[in-house]
């Protein structure tokens, strides 16, 4: 199993997918908060033209549990350009679902030297509250259903803004978010994240934050948007917000998607492959 020792000695997982031509682009695909690499499952078989790196965050799916209060998405930047330099590449096109693509955000602003393009998979400067009361609901805590094959059955009536998903899709998802125990399911990530994201968050005290000027810290990068048209965590107004500022930006909605779409949709497909061609 691929694993490297970010700067801290945290043992995390990754996966390095090598492209047809040698001088193929890097992606680095980042998940979102409480997902990991297993994800872009959908997306890799359409992304040969393209050396494809993913890794799962500290705290999640096949990486060692850290200290929660490193579940930060700077550390995570941070353990990102580890990735990197343990492979030798110098700068990686981004393709960040949401977390993922907070991640990117801060890259940009910190080492945007490290960065050839960014797509951005359902997230913006602005997290709706609604999505985010979502995360709330589910973060850190076990699911109410025992079997992958109870959670594939209820994942089609749980999951807002989404339609005409073949089952066969759930069942994949299920797999990928949660284990089989002897106890029922349970998380693929240390439960402790609920916490480190929360408690921060809920801090009476707590400044505001502006995401935008992270956002426009993309400037002369390829960008492109990815969004499900019934997302309820990046509204339509942010995304045309983004094109507004971004006029360059490769934008595609995906119907009978909402947060996130899977990236094999036919939407999601042609808007990665006009930002790959991009790339330099």
């Amino acid at each position: 199993m691929p694993i490297f020792e970010a700067r801290d000695g945290t043992r995390l997982y990754y996966r390095d997918t090598p492209a047809a031509a040698a001088d193929a682009p890097v992606v680095l695909a980042l998940a979102g908060l409480t997902r990991t690499q297993g994800d872009f499952d959908y997306v890799a078989p359409h992304m040969t033209h393209c050396r494809l790196v993913r890794m799962d965050y500290r705290g999640r799916g096949n990486s060692a549990w850290a200290d929660p209060a490193s579940y930060t998405i700077l550390q995570e930047a941070n353990d990102a350009l580890d990735l990197l330099d343990h492979l030798g590449i110098p700068a990686a096109a981004i393709l960040g679902t949401s977390r993922g693509g907070l991640i990117a955000m801060t890259l940009a602003a910190l080492a945007k030297d490290r960065l050839t393009g960014v797509c951005l998979n359902d997230i913006g400067p602005d997290i709706a509250p609604a999505g985010f009361d979502a995360i709330r609901g589910y973060l850190g805590r076990r699911p109410a259903a025992r079997t992958h094959c109870e959670a594939a059955q209820m994942r089609a009536g749980l999951m807002a803004g989404f339609a005409n998903v073949p089952d066969s899709r759930w069942v994949e998802e299920v797999h990928l978010h949660y284990r089989q125990t002897a106890d029922g399911l349970d998380i693929t990530y240390d439960p402790a994240l609920r916490q480190a994201v929360l408690d921060p968050l809920d801090d009476p005290d707590r400044p505001d934050i502006d995401l935008w000027p992270l956002f426009d810290a993309f400037a002369g990068l390829p960008l492109a948007l990815i969004r499900g048209a019934n997302s309820d965590l990046l509204t339509r107004d942010t995304a045309a917000e983004m094109a507004r500022r971004r006029s360059d930006m490769i934008w595609a909605e995906v119907p009978d998607r909402g947060h996130v779409p899977f990236l094999d949709e036919a939407e999601a497909l042609e808007a990665l492959h006009t930002w790959i061609a991009k790339l330099p």
